[in-house]
């Protein structure tokens, strides 16, 4: 672990991660997604537009260049697509973008994924602007939970990170999802040093007014070339700190299926998680894969190694044989972890997260 990290200290055992799988197990029988680690992929993050009506700067360029229509995958594909993992073991997914709530029909590719036969959870992330609009839709459809990218409750700033945005239409769409009944919403804050390390506790009180989870994101090393993260970086460990001043923090074993580790208030329904890519790195229990939304299947989001579908899929319409074995022989390129510990100062992908899928 990296020990060059602002603030880095240990964690109890119990929040680093879930017990690895034993490297070189036997598989599991019901398993087909198993990589040579003998990691068992269970979870697919399916992004379905790289567009955004928000410009966040750890997330885009400013001037973003979005990829031509006939590049990015169809809601069909889409739907072929997801079909074709949940048939190979695939029990939980993600769809996100960009925003996929500003992709056109979005409702009917999720009305079609939550019936997928041997699917068990549908979720979503969003950054909440259109969550007012499409809330009772989402629910009605078969989401069961969702994500909300939230990183400061003060108007100004809210405009600052993201450019563009109107912290008011979040703040509605949240209230909105709350009404609609999800079985739990959770609000995802990006941790930034000078940032909003000074609302992290009103953050935290926020969540639990609303009854509902909050988890903090490290900074991710994504971006432009001579863009140094180091500034504005703040570790899990330092937030964590911060937060044990004004609240009790009891650790908790429980996970939603993806990187989280998660600590309760007491007497209160609210999890705090923190997401730790660079100080308490989680890959040994990585169960996920990424598709973009122009079908690169990405087995590790810390690599560049990618798996182009959208071809297969294109040339062979009505078979996925070629696409199913495209699919499991990425598995052989999974890598063991990334080092985004050591990338802070420049970023190790030269790609946005709007363009990977949030």
């Amino acid at each position: 672990m990296p020990n060059d990290l602002p603030g880095a200290q240990n964690w109890p055992d119990t929040t680093l991660a879930p017990t690895p799988p034993l490297i070189g197990a036997a598989r599991p029988a019901d398993a087909v997604l198993v990589d040579k680690y003998g990691r068992q992929v269970s979870y697919l993050r399916l992004s379905i537009t790289d567009r955004c009506d928000f410009r966040c700067h750890y997330c885009m360029a400013e001037e973003m260049e979005f990829l031509p229509r006939a590049q990015v995958l169809t809601l069909e594909e889409c739907l072929r697509l997801a079909s074709v993992f949940v048939d190979l073991g695939v029990s939980k997914l993600r769809v996100t973008g960009g925003e996929p709530l500003v992709r056109r029909n979005a409702i009917w590719l999720l009305e079609r994924l939550a019936r997928l036969p041997g699917l068990r959870e549908l979720v979503l992330t969003t950054n909440g602007s259109q969550l007012a609009r499409y809330a009772p839709a989402l629910r009605a459809a078969g989401v069961r939970r969702i994500n909300i990218s939230l990183d400061t409750l003060r108007a100004e700033r809210f405009r600052q990170i993201t450019r563009v945005g109107d912290l008011s239409r979040v703040l509605a769409g949240i209230a909105a999802a709350r009404a609609a009944g999800f079985e739990r919403l959770k609000i995802n804050a990006v941790l930034l040093r000078g940032g909003n390390d000074d609302e992290i506790s009103d953050l935290v009180h926020f969540a639990v007014a609303q009854e509902i989870d909050i988890a903090f994101i490290e900074q991710m090393p994504f971006g432009e070339l001579g863009h140094s993260r180091r500034p504005s970086f703040l570790s899990s460990d330092e937030a964590l700190a911060l937060l044990q001043a004004d609240f009790v923090l009891v650790p908790s074993a429980e996970t939603t299926g993806g990187p989280a580790r998660y600590w309760r208030i007491p007497g209160q329904t609210t999890r705090v998680g923190f997401i730790a890519p660079h100080s308490h790195n989680f890959c040994a229990a990585c169960n996920r894969v990424r598709v973009t939304a122009r079908g690169e299947l990405f087995p590790c989001l810390g690599s560049n190694d990618a798996v182009h579908l959208l071809p297969l899929l294109r040339a062979h319409p009505a078979d996925d044989a070629l696409v199913r074995a495209a699919i499991a022989q990425s598995m052989g390129f999974k890598a063991r972890g990334h080092d985004f510990g050591q990338r802070l100062d420049a970023p190790q992908l030269v790609r946005f997260m709007s363009v990977t899928g949030g």
